[in-house]
């Protein structure tokens, strides 16, 4: 779909903001366009460090469930913690198993671990705890169950776990179940023995949007003080929650922001063999790791582990201390990403097909069946749909007993709520704003899409994709030193974007398409000043010729996208600078996303 271009128009004193920071005034708008208004924010945001973040002690049920825990491991009880199959879950579950033994065995001594975990297998468990896995845990002699990154939604699981005696703590993120009744929302709350999640409405911890990894470590940080542990010892998960952050696509804003700066800090340095068997195995260069590598290299080989095979996989790799072994593990789970992508390329044509047979691709709200697509994969094959269609999309798949399903949003639709509308069409669901899972019988997604689609509140207007322009800037504007602040905004994620610059009437002096996939379009660009920059668009070279014919005409986008330069053809382009180091003297490069 065609972006609609808007510029960011909040208003201040740039330059005198500029001037208190000794920065450019383009930093100081970009950081008014992130919503920042009093100072004191935007030094937290530049400079903010681990002592920024919040005292731990103010999540609800923090000291409850650290005091519950310690008392369990003096007494010789056993503990399962039970996460979930993502990266979120998996560094959750190392980072609580990791504590949980070293308090054990400063408590207890050396001996054999009491404390275990299980994370659900995706087609034969699902999502978080289920009554298959409560009783698998009574069974085999556990005392209590320890959740992280679920648990918020299984009232009826947890009260089977109560009934059979288990004493049951409860760590999450994820939306707090409600019904409304005469506009008035009550939470359901599972009857656990403690529950730290701060999104419970009367928690009072100041920045609930926290991950479940971090909400485990914030757990770790009480429960270490509590029994005299070092708080740097705690500080050493700081790697796996701004990790989990970034995989879990959290808003990267207030204390997520500085999660995910101090977490790479220490990722670079990291001494978890099996994190650094993974990074060499993807030929990345520790020191130069960024929010990119994690999402989008790193992150998806654990996904990979709970999508295709198990979990358990990547928390082994995770808790390996052996270099060798930590080597055959990283291979493996290389590998299955590999197979997941191979077999998400044939899910995603063939929901293309069906969308465009069918004509969902005029929904306000694309639901679609996939009946043999692997479960595991639609969620991916959704955020595929919602980025080629501009619509808020489910993809259904058949699972053994039910249909199984994830969903992927965009701001202008909050999926969750939109869900809760029709929850007696689920037989279970859950999840956030821009993302859900679910299960329902085949039967209903007929009912599903028709519903979705007449309740949604959005307009066509609000579902058009935008890009917002930080600054209109010329490109005669730009210099090295510019480029290198622009590195304090840095880490880029959602809600702090990369920042988007744009420039008009760019006249494209010199065109090559190279690459292997013949998609990557190296640019000679000229501004009206006489500037000339070199750029560089990844992406289909069609994209440009259509915008170049629509502009002038066949055949002026036939030369130029051809590299006959002649016709002095411009366009407006979106940009994002950077500093190219393949000359023997670095130079501004200016990375293209979009052109009309």
């Amino acid at each position: 779909m065609k972006k609609k271009w808007v510029v960011a128009a909040k208003r201040a004193d740039f330059t005198a903001i500029g001037a208190h920071f000794g920065v450019d005034p383009v930093i100081a708008r970009i950081m008014r366009n992130r919503g920042m208004t009093e100072i004191s924010e935007m030094e937290t945001y530049l400079y903010g460090t681990k002592s920024s973040l919040h005292d731990p002690h103010l999540l609800k049920d923090a000291d409850k469930a650290a005091a519950i825990l310690g008392e369990k491991l003096r007494a010789g009880k056993r503990i399962r913690i039970l996460g979930d199959y993502d990266a979120d879950g998996i560094q959750s579950s190392y980072i609580l198993l990791t504590a949980l033994r070293r308090v054990e065995t400063a408590v207890s001594g050396p001996r054999q671990s009491r404390v275990d975990a299980v994370i659900p297998d995706r087609v034969r468990d699902g999502y978080g705890l289920n009554e298959h896995l409560v009783t698998k845990a009574w069974e085999d002699g556990i005392d209590t169950i320890l959740t992280c990154d679920n648990g918020i939604s299984a009232s009826d699981q947890i009260q089977r776990a109560k009934e059979l005696g288990m004493t049951v703590i409860v760590t999450d993120h994820h939306e707090v179940p409600f019904e409304e009744k005469e506009g008035v929302r009550r939470e359901i709350l599972p009857e656990a023995d403690a529950i730290v999640n701060p999104k419970q409405a009367d928690c009072s911890y100041p920045f609930p949007d926290l991950c479940g990894a971090a909400v485990a470590w914030k757990l770790v940080q009480v429960f270490y003080e509590q029994e005299g542990i070092p708080a740097a010892e705690a500080d050493g998960f700081l790697e796996n929650a701004g990790f989990a952050t970034v995989t879990d696509v959290m808003d990267l804003v207030g204390e997520n922001r500085i999660l995910v700066k101090e977490g790479l800090k220490r990722l670079r340095q990291t001494r978890n063999k099996g994190m650094r068997a993974l990074m060499l195995q993807r030929n990345l260069d520790a020191e130069t790791l960024k929010c990119y590598h994690i999402g989008f290299v790193l992150g998806p080989c654990l996904n990979a582990t709970g999508r295709l095979e198990t979990a358990q996989l990547s928390l082994e790799l995770l808790m390996c201390e052996d270099e060798k072994k930590a080597a055959v593990l990283a291979k493996e789970v290389i590998e299955l990403n590999e197979s997941r992508k191979r077999m998400t390329e044939r899910a995603a044509e063939e929901a293309a097909r069906i969308i465009d047979e069918n004509g969902y691709g005029s929904d306000k709200v694309i639901v679609v069946f996939l009946p043999d697509c692997h479960e595991s994969l639609a969620g991916i094959v959704a955020g595929r749909i919602r980025e080629a269609y501009g619509r808020p999309a489910f993809v259904v798949t058949r699972g053994e007993d039910s249909c199984k399903g994830s969903g992927r949003s965009m701001e202008a639709y909050s999926m969750y709520e939109e869900m809760c509308k029709c929850r007696e069409l689920f037989l279970k669901f859950g999840g956030h704003p821009m993302a859900a899972g679910f299960s329902l019988p085949e039967e209903n997604i007929d009912v599903l899409r028709r519903r979705l689609n007449a309740e949604t509140t959005v307009s066509e207007d609000d579902l058009q994709p935008k890009v917002t322009i930080d600054v209109p800037m010329p490109v005669d504007y730009l210099r090295e030193d510019l480029v290198r602040q622009l590195e304090l905004l840095e880490p880029f994620g959602k809600r702090n974007e990369k920042p988007v610059f744009a420039d008009h009437d760019l006249e494209i002096t010199g065109l090559r398409i190279c690459g292997k996939e013949k998609n990557v379009v190296q640019m000679r660009l000229k501004s009206a000043g006489g500037m000339e920059r070199d750029a560089v668009y990844f992406g289909d070279p069609e994209n440009l010729r259509l915008s170049l014919e629509e502009k002038y005409d066949m055949v002026v986008a036939r030369d130029t996208i051809n590299g006959r330069c002649v016709h002095h053809a411009s366009l407006d382009f979106i940009y994002y600078p950077e500093i190219d180091h393949y000359y023997s003297t670095p130079r501004v490069k200016l990375r293209i996303s979009d052109f009309r």
